[in-house]
């Protein structure tokens, strides 16, 4: 039987759809995903390209916490979506998500689920899985998100069937930008999404003292002392999955530090 799947590397989804939607890549915390839209999406391109009933939905992201987020959570609830996830190194880089696009390409291809596929990625390490997929008689449809020619390898659109993009209309149907107003909406955010969960264990990690010195800092200035902004940035690169961030990731970083050392329990006289 002839069917068509989809695969999303979310990671290249959220980045450049928040560069096409902002002009810059902004942090998970500030986009939110319409999970119905972007399944409605990807089943219409799949539909325009390959016409052909569709097997499901491989949705690809990286743990946070060893963990699913919420959202990767909720995508798993999702009818037709199977979501496959990675890990995150030291260095905030994806571990084995790309290692899964292709294991899911070529098996499929090769036990003859698949006739077409469309690939949401602009990684040169999935070309493999285009090469080897096309082997067994699959076409690969690849799609991109405005401009695909900066955001995606060269070699892995020359390798592809066919290749066309989203632009910043279709983008929005499922994606919006909205940082967080408030620092309850910025407090809920980043717990939403993991990353008061990486923070909270170098504060429980400080002496009394250090906490007592950190509140009593922070009652008055925003400043992170440089010690503990080099061990934010660690976490940094674990929950935002890159080795460099940009100035919204630093700042949603050190006010979520600032207030969870702001919610802790006061030292007593007897623990300083």
């Amino acid at each position: 039987m002839r069917r068509s799947a989809v695969f999303v590397d979310a990671g290249y989804l959220f980045a450049q759809g928040s560069v096409l939607l902002t002009g810059t890549r902004q942090s998970r915390e500030t986009i939110t995903l319409d999970i119905s839209k972007v399944v409605q999406a990807l089943r219409e391109v799949a539909k325009a390209q390959c016409d052909l009933p569709l097997l499901r939905i491989y949705w690809y992201d990286a743990m946070r916490l060893g963990r699913p987020t919420p959202e990767q959570a909720a995508l798993a609830d999702s009818d037709d979506i199977k979501v496959r996830l990675g890990q995150i190194n030291s260095a905030g880089e994806q571990k084995g998500v790309d290692a899964l696009i292709v294991t899911d390409m070529v098996e499929l291809a090769r036990n003859q689920a698949i006739t077409d596929v469309v690939l949401v990625s602009g990684d040169e390490d999935v070309r493999v899985g285009v090469v080897l997929a096309q082997q067994f008689g699959v076409r690969v449809h690849l799609l991109g998100i405005e401009p695909s020619r900066a955001n995606q390898s060269r070699s892995l659109k020359q390798e592809s069937d066919t290749t066309t993009e989203w632009d910043k209309a279709a983008i929005s149907a499922f994606l919006s930008y909205a940082p967080p107003a408030t620092p309850a909406a910025a407090s809920a955010a980043t717990a939403n999404t993991g990353l008061d969960g990486l923070i909270e264990p170098i504060i429980a990690a400080l002496e009394a003292q250090e906490l007592a010195a950190l509140q009593a800092a922070f009652a008055s200035s925003t400043q992170v002392p440089p010690d503990y902004d080099r061990a934010l940035l660690r976490v940094g690169r674990i929950h935002y999955q890159q080795a460099t961030l940009s100035n919204p990731e630093r700042t949603t970083l050190r006010s979520a530090f600032i207030r969870l050392v702001q919610a802790a329990p006061a030292p007593s006289e007897g623990a300083l």
